[in-house]
């Protein structure tokens, strides 16, 4: 079965599942949250799909191969850590606010501001963007070389693939596939720990775990130290912002059964961490059978055509394509509920209408020259970042106003990103965490401080 043939056969399946399981929604709040009673097991599987984009399938293996067991602890920890603490901010917004369909519509109605809205609408839109400009980008990357279909053309082809079927009936139709591709990605992560077991013997993956240059033994170590401060520091600060900038599990914790949200998230972190632990293990294979890796960002293809046998590939591009296709298909959604926000929500044609312009928007990111998947992921992670302390502050119950959360948004863009932005051209670890530090701790300093004179001048 060749590529194309693959990618044919997994869009038969998306469509008819969403087609014969789901009904048409032309009814705006019930295609961006559905009956607000989503049943939870499915929820845990959707979230856990929607989370697995291209980081936790390329660079688990590429750090595990790379820096062994440190560098994947400080990618895998951090990854579902964060949706446990999740979970009683979840419950927080849904109690307050239980017709709610947005994080930017939530923050409206707590500041009354058209300008707060607005901030987080522009924030979570280009997250929504740069995340599916990195999913195409790593599909593409993997599908191209397979298929021998160019990169450009492979990025517009999984691009109408995700749409075919989220346009139909909005978030039930994400949350009903991405159950389906949880299941093909933790099928084949069985598949492959099971033969990768079989073939290379436990004592070869336990001879990786030090990474391909077998000095990366602990956390503490020179080198241990090393990888925090490039990749663990800056890495752990967006991904404990993740869900809390991201529209997707926001709109999950508004479309979930509301006394089995908790129950939801945390089997999700669960079947989240699988995925990676399983593509970290390949990394180990690899560095403890002395592989030389020919292109890091792709190890994890480079490892199963090398070392199993050829029907592998199957399974396996099958799980990338879930992996990535899950969360661009809940971007597209995501983007559709924030309409509300932007369009007022009651024409379901402009719902539609913005996940065509989210996919043109990442397929042009995808493209850009000379641009790789650590570099937007670490790029997504600083600025989804940048309203972290400001939510939380808020959810909290510490009073903010409406200028200090502007000004310290827009003081942490202002400052971080240009910051973190030169670490990455340098490849300097050391200003990509200042960086990110100073993107998350800037919004919430200058939102107090902002905050606080204002209160003061008022009185």
């Amino acid at each position: 079965m060749n590529g194309v043939t693959i990618l044919f056969v997994y869009a038969v399946i998306m469509i008819l599942a969403t087609v014969i399981l789901t009904k048409k929604e032309k009814n705006v709040e019930r295609f961006c949250v559905g009956s607000r009673s989503e049943n939870w097991l499915m929820s845990a599987l959707s979230i856990a799909a929607t989370w697995i984009w291209a980081p936790a399938l390329f660079v688990s293996t590429e750090k595990a191969y790379s820096t062994g067991w440190v560098g994947l602890f400080w990618f895998l920890v951090p990854n579902a850590l964060c949706l446990v603490i999740f979970i009683p901010f979840a419950k927080k917004i849904r109690k307050e606010m239980p017709e709610g369909m947005t994080l930017s519509g939530y923050m409206k109605e707590k500041y009354q501001s058209d300008r707060v809205k607005r901030v987080y609408l522009f924030q979570l839109i280009g997250l929504s963007v740069l995340s599916t400009g990195v999913q195409l980008l790593a599909g593409s990357q993997i599908l191209s070389e397979v298929t021998g279909i160019s990169f450009k053309t492979m990025t517009i082809l999984l691009a109408c693939i995700a749409i075919s079927y989220s346009l139909f009936s909005g978030i039930k139709a994400s949350m009903l596939t991405d159950a389906i591709q949880m299941v093909f990605m933790l099928v084949a992560c069985s598949l492959f720990v099971i033969f990768g077991v079989r073939n290379t013997g436990t004592q070869g993956i336990i001879q990786g775990l030090s990474g391909i240059s077998g000095d990366c033994t602990t956390l503490f170590s020179g080198k241990g130290v090393e990888i925090f401060l490039a990749f663990g520091l800056p890495t752990t600060i967006g991904l404990l912002s993740g869900p809390f900038g991201d529209q997707s599990f926001w709109q999950r914790a508004f479309a979930v059964k509301k006394e089995k949200l908790g129950r939801a998230f945390l089997l999700g972190a669960v079947l989240f961490a699988a995925v990676p632990l399983s593509m970290g293990i390949l990394g180990f294979m690899g560095a403890g059978a002395g592989y030389q890796a020919q292109n890091l960002g792709i190890i994890n293809f480079e490892l199963i055509r090398h070392f199993f046998p050829s029907w592998a590939v199957l399974p396996f591009l099958f799980m990338i394509v879930s992996g990535l296709l899950s969360t661009v298909d809940s971007n597209l959604c995501a983007v559709s509920s924030l309409t509300t926000d932007i369009a007022g929500g009651k024409d379901i044609r402009k719902t539609r209408a913005a996940m065509a312009v989210l996919l043109i928007a990442g397929i042009l990111i995808a493209n850009i020259p000379g641009i790789t998947v650590t570099h937007l992921f670490l790029f997504y992670g600083t600025l989804r970042a940048s309203t972290l302390l400001p939510t939380v502050l808020t959810l909290k119950g510490v009073r903010l106003t409406s200028r200090g959360i502007i000004a310290g948004v827009i003081t942490s863009l202002a400052v971080g990103l240009p910051v973190f932005a030169y670490g990455s051209v340098l490849n300097s670890g050391p200003y990509k965490t200042l960086g990110s530090l100073l993107t998350v701790l800037l919004s919430g300093i200058i939102a107090l401080v902002a905050s606080g004179k204002e209160r003061r001048y008022a009185r």
